[in-house]
């Protein structure tokens, strides 16, 4: 199975993807867990790029981060699915259209299509987006922002939009949380969606 968290930055979908490894780890499941952008050599370096470099420009963004995401797919997320592994990813191709199609204004269909593309149309089978109202989000960063986590509060408010919409568009995939209820108690609510769809 093909899992993702997806949200705000300061949401808890880190924290959120680290507890389902631990819990399938546990029931004897091999589990790969993994994170956008990242997960591969190329993924990493494209990381520092548009996260803790200099200006990078809108569609520029969007196209670093598909090309991130094409080398994980190949790479890592793709061949684990076909060792039969669950796969469980911090970020995907939601975040890409939150961010960049929605929040950056460049188009929530357009992004899409270039991700889609870039992964060969392999989406998941089961997301996770963990809702947070935006003005809590300060309080939630415990480290340096990123160059993305420094954008305005309506920049984060339009990619919380974003995500809103995805969700509505695609509801037998995206499964919305309370991303303010304490973390156990959101993990009980992930294990068990995935419980009842297995």
């Amino acid at each position: 199975m093909f899992i993702t968290f997806e949200g705000l930055d300061g949401s808890g979908k880190s924290t959120q993807a680290e507890l389902l490894r631990s819990r399938l780890e546990a029931d004897g499941e091999d589990v790969v867990s993994t994170r956008e952008p990242g997960g591969t050599e190329l993924g990493e370096k494209i990381r520092d790029l548009v996260l803790h470099g200099g200006h990078v420009t809108p569609w520029a963004e969007a196209l670093l981060y598909a090309a991130a995401r094409a080398q994980h797919v190949d790479e890592v997320i793709a061949p684990a699915l076909e060792r039969g592994a669950s796969v469980i990813c911090d970020r995907y191709v939601d975040s890409s259209v939150a961010y960049q199609g929605v929040a950056r204004g460049l188009g929530l269909e357009r992004v899409l299509d270039l991700n889609l593309a870039a992964v060969g149309g392999l989406m998941p089978d089961r997301t996770f987006l963990l809702a947070l109202d935006v003005v809590r989000l300060p309080e939630r960063l415990r480290r340096e922002p990123d160059r993305l986590e420094r954008e305005s509060g309506d920049f984060h408010a339009r990619a919380d939009a974003g995500y809103r919409e995805l969700a509505a568009r695609f509801p037998e995939r995206i499964v919305v949380l309370d991303g303010a209820l304490p973390a156990e108690t959101i993990a009980e609510e992930v294990y068990g969606a995935l419980r009842v769809r297995s």
